[in-house]
């Protein structure tokens, strides 16, 4: 077969997208390192600081320190000044990386992307066989790194902008309403609602184990323990049908039979009740969802975890991270649901309501 003739100058423009991408890679690891020593947290409104200065205060090898600190300057992590000879996290950045309790902490985020790489040669034999691999069964560090990527959006926005943006829910909630959180995780959802709403009762379920141990953990840490009941239960069987709010917070599309974890919603609710289901944000076509700068993001951890753990399960349909609102829809139409809308929506989410 003839070869095509290559294009020299589109040849060096995808070389260097690759080694950039590489770089962007690279760096990542640079930033999970940082994470896990502490080392944004020593330097968060420090101002300037010398390798000997930031070491010290994370308690860290100077030589080794110093290569993070050229390695996190060159990627726009840092603020370098060479003639000096020192280093500064802007306070902005600190935003993101250091400050656990700022609406735009994505460090923990770094935690779902090891644990990808992690668990690379699962994910390999499942497009092999056609399995895929069960969220259970990823490492343990995608579990950490979910809820602490998740929870700031929740903190920032749960109450104040999504459980508001639907009809006539936050008055149930302050009057007391009963409220289930399916594929709660770590529980950092169901917990904030029960700090914002103590006359409200709330129950959450997943069907990893380990997770409904670490969000019982955290809810006696915050409180609210006496308010919140988790479960571990799949989609299908959890128990109760007089819900008036049911939530799935980024977890419907990872589900083998999303329809079939819609229908037992709809059985579960209230005449009156809703479904509140969070979302990435993705629009109603490939070509729609390519111009996005963060498909590649979505599209990525999809083939990692959310289509393999919907394949294990049987996955029908497959709806992945980028499903869109009008695939949503369908499935909620499937269920029994009549009335659905876009709520809300963040830069990163949509907010979706579903009622009977």
């Amino acid at each position: 077969m003839e070869q095509p003739a290559i294009d020299e100058g589109k040849l060096e423009q995808f070389v260097m997208k690759t080694v950039g991408d590489m770089s962007a890679t690279a760096l990542a690891a640079t930033v999970m390192l940082g994470e896990k020593l502490g080392l944004y947290k020593a330097m968060a409104g420090a101002g300037p600081l010398s390798a000997s200065d930031v070491a010290t205060r994370a308690n860290t090898n100077e030589r080794l320190t110093t290569e993070w600190l050229n390695a996190q300057s060159a990627g726009g992590y840092l603020v370098c000044d060479p003639s000096a000879a020192t280093y500064e996290l802007p306070a902005e950045h600190a935003m993101v990386l250091a400050n656990e309790d700022s609406p735009v902490f994505l460090a923990g985020g770094f935690d779902v992307l090891g644990a990808m790489w992690a668990g690379d040669d699962a994910v390999a034999d499942g497009f092999k066989n056609g399995k895929g691999v069960a969220w259970k069964d990823q490492p343990e560090r995608l579990f950490r790194g979910t809820e602490r990527f998740f929870r700031p959006g929740y903190r920032t926005y749960l109450t104040t902008a999504w459980l508001p943006a639907l009809d006539g829910v936050v008055g149930k909630l302050e009057a007391g309403a009963k409220v289930a959180d399916v594929g709660c995780g770590h529980g950092a959802s169901t917990i904030v609602m029960a700090e914002t709403y103590p006359n409200s009762t709330f129950y959450g379920f997943d069907y990893h184990d380990g997770s409904i141990r670490t969000a019982q953990e955290r809810a006696t840490a915050a409180g609210v323990d006496g308010r919140i009941t988790f479960e571990t239960t799949d989609a299908q069987s959890y128990p109760g049908d007089d819900f008036d709010l049911i939530c799935f917070f980024d977890c419907l599309h990872d589900m083998g039979d999303p329809v079939s974890a819609a229908k037992h919603a709809r059985a579960a609710l209230k005449d009156d009740g809703t479904v509140l289901l969070v979302e990435p944000m993705a629009g109603d076509s490939l070509a729609e969802n390519l111009q996005s700068p963060i498909a590649p993001l979505f599209y990525s951890a999809s083939t990692f975890l959310c289509v393999a753990n919907s394949m294990s399960q049987g996955g029908a349909p497959v709806l992945g991270a980028q499903a869109g609102q009008a695939q949503l829809a369908k499935v909620l139409g499937e269920a029994g649901f009549n009335r659905f809308r876009r709520a809300t929506e963040t830069p990163f989410n949509l907010v979706l309501e579903a009622r009977p």
